[in-house]
This record gives C-alpha cells, sequence and structure tokens, in this order.
C-alpha cells in the first residue's frame, strides 16, 4: 500500500537526472546537461498580503452609511493637521506641501458598520475640475483658514460660494432635500490676539442664520476644540455622535476582529459599543468611479420622478 503512493527514490526522476549529471561531472561520461529542478509551486507575497487585508480590512459597509468628508482651504493653513488629529491624535510640526491625500476610517457603533472617506484637498487647486467633482461627492464639508492669514479667509468665503452653488446644481438635478453640514474652521488660535488679522465677529457672519453651518476657532497645535469641532459636525449630519474622535476606543488593523458580528472581544468589553479603525489600505477612488456615482445618484433620482408621475396619474 505504502508503494503504491509514494515513489522509492532510486525511482524519482529528480534523483535520476540528479544522479546523471554528478556522474558526468566525476568523468563518468558527459550528462544530460545542467541541473533542472522540478517545477514547484512558491507562495506568492503579493497575494498573501491580498488575503491579510481583505480578511482584516475588507468590511461590509451599508451603502447608506458610507460617507465622505472633504477638506478644503488655502495652503498651509493646517488642513492636514486637523486630518491628522482626527485619525491619529497626532501633530507634525513639518510642513509638506498636500496634492490630495485620502483617508478612510471605518466604525463599529452598537453593532453598525459605517464608513467615513477624508480627502485632503490642496491649497493651490491646480485643476479645477477635481475640485468641482470632489464637491459634488462630499458629504459633509470642512472649510479652513488661519486666523494670522486674511487671504485664507478670503478663500474660505470663495468655496463657501462655490459649494452652494455646485450642491444647488445637484439638488435642483435630483430633487433631493439633503442638507448640507459644514463646519468653517478658523485655526492658529495658539498664536494669540496681536497676530489675529479675522475677526471672530466677521468670521460668524458666514453662518449666521443656517443652522448646517458651524465655526469654530482651533488649534492642530494644542489640540484646542478639535473633537468639540468634529462632534458638532457629526450631530449636523445626523451622524451618530461616537464617531467623533472622543467618544470610541481607537484600535489597530491588527484588532479588526472588532469589526466582525459578535466578535469575542465585543462580548467581554461590554461597556465600549463603539470602536474606529483608519484602514491602512484605503484607496482613492478614481474620476471615473466619482463621475458614476454621481450620474446614477442623478438618474435614480429620475427615475423615481417618473414612477412617481406614472402613480400619480
Amino acid at each position: 500500500m505504502q508503494s503504491s503512493l509514494r515513489q522509492p527514490r532510486e525511482s524519482s526522476p529528480f534523483y535520476r537526472q540528479k544522479t546523471e549529471t554528478q556522474t558526468g561531472a566525476r568523468g563518468g561520461g558527459p550528462g544530460p546537461g545542467p541541473l533542472t529542478p522540478a517545477p514547484r509551486s512558491l507562495p506568492q507575497p503579493r497575494a498573501m498580503m491580498k488575503t491579510l487585508s481583505s480578511g482584516n480590512c475588507a468590511l461590509s459597509v451599508p451603502a447608506k452609511n458610507s460617507y465622505r468628508m472633504v477638506v478644503l482651504g488655502a495652503s498651509r493653513v493646517g488642513k492636514s493637521s486637523i486630518v491628522s488629529r482626527f485619525l491619529n491624535g497626532r501633530f507634525d510640526d513639518q510642513y509638506t506641501p498636500t496634492i490630495e491625500d485620502f483617508h478612510r476610517k471605518v466604525y463599529n457603533i452598537r453593532g453598525d458598520m459605517y464608513q467615513l472617506d477624508i480627502l485632503d484637498t490642496s491649497g493651490n487647486h491646480p485643476f479645477p475640475a477635481m475640485r468641482r467633482l470632489s464637491i459634488l461627492t462630499g458629504d459633509v464639508f470642512i472649510l479652513v483658514f488661519s486666523l494670522d492669514n486674511r487671504e485664507s479667509f478670503d478663500e474660505v468665503k470663495r468655496l463657501q460660494k462655490q459649494i452652494l452653488e455646485v450642491k444647488s446644481c445637484l439638488k435642483n438635478k435630483t430633487k433631493e432635500a439633503a442638507e448640507l453640514p459644514m463646519v468653517i474652521c478658523g485655526n492658529k488660535n495658539d498664536h494669540g490676539e496681536l497676530c489675529r488679522q479675522v475677526p471672530a465677529t466677521e468670521a460668524e457672519l458666514l453662518v449666521s442664520g443656517d443652522e448646517n453651518c458651524a465655526y469654530f476657532e482651533v488649534s492642530a497645535k494644542k489640540n484646542t476644540n478639535v473633537d468639540e469641532m468634529f462632534y458638532v459636525l457629526f450631530s449636523m449630519a445626523k451622524l451618530p455622535h461616537e464617531m467623533s474622535p472622543a467618544l470610541h476606543r481607537k484600535i489597530s488593523v491588527q484588532y479588526g476582529d472588532a469589526f466582525h458580528p459578535r466578535p469575542f472581544c465585543m462580548r467581554r468589553v461590554k461597556e465600549m459599543d463603539a470602536y474606529g479603525m483608519v484602514s491602512p489600505f484605503a484607496r482613492r477612488p478614481s474620476v471615473n468611479s466619482d463621475l458614476k456615482y454621481i450620474k446614477a445618484k442623478v438618474l435614480r433620482e429620475g427615475q423615481a420622478r417618473e414612477r412617481d408621475k406614472c402613480t400619480i396619474q
């Protein structure tokens, strides 16, 4: 029984080939050529990484619980610093110009999955069409200016006007009644009043009369009012309060099992029912994907209106 399943060592083709090659090399006659090992399958690192990412990060999030936050503003006002505070609670003194950064954070809040995509845009906006597309696909907005830079405040006023115009055009096509949560953020309030170039009363005029728009003066460096700003933003967007940085447990990708249904760690830790994890493998959706999303949104709403007309008739 054993011999029928396993060949003897001497009868193996690989053994015969190796023996003949060695014999030729020792003078016993020319061998058949260089040693050619039998082909065998080797592990592919790329495939293993793909399996790892799908096991820990490929989470099923309902489309209705997926949102995109767009951060806009002039250069050197601290947009990326605010995003860094939100994601990992850190501040980097070294300035690195941002072209466009994309981040993704997923949440498990009382058993419900949420996904927040964060688009940290460039302050130079070299591609106006890309900025317009970012606005079209955004659900919540943070407009950042520096309290010691008047020009950055003027840029925020232009951005607010552009967002309202673009979103108004989209609403006219889709006839949706969705609100537009937005925060005007004056960063670097740690520089003191002597450096201030934008009075608080003037900035507050941008949000007066709009219950879905709020103004905050923050310091990403000192972490002042950052958590409060996100709390109010998510409240205006009717998102769970636990999405704000201070109200959920931050876990790393190694402990992504907490996002699967009824994990063991969640059964043990009953007092904490909100988790947040930054996805390290997140990639920005392509421009084509964003365009298809907007097109589908318009067509879906148009078809719904046609169905309503038929029902009424």
